[in-house]
């Protein structure tokens, strides 16, 4: 899957997330969101999304190159026994 694909997609979700979290705060009688706040809200969910986003590419990045392997490899810690 392309980055260009991956971002729509990205941008996607923050655009369905800002129309649902706008709908529902009317709906509990928030009142109407000024454009500020639809910027605000906007600015929001984009940033929690992408951070999101990179944070899971970096996660499955780290598995795939064994990145966690060698940081989970306490072999070398180990105390030597004296017998050895």
């Amino acid at each position: 899957m392309g980055t260009a694909r991956q971002l729509l997609i990205v941008l996607a979700v923050a655009v369905v997330s800002t129309v649902a979290v706008g709908a529902a705060w009317m709906a509990i009688g928030g009142g109407t969101l000024p454009i500020h706040g639809w910027i605000a809200l906007s600015l929001g969910i984009a940033g929690t999304v992408a951070l999101t986003w990179v944070l899971m590419r970096l996660a499955f990045r780290s598995d795939r190159d064994g990145w966690d392997a060698r940081a989970d490899d306490t072999s070398d810690l180990m105390p030597k026994s004296p017998e050895a």
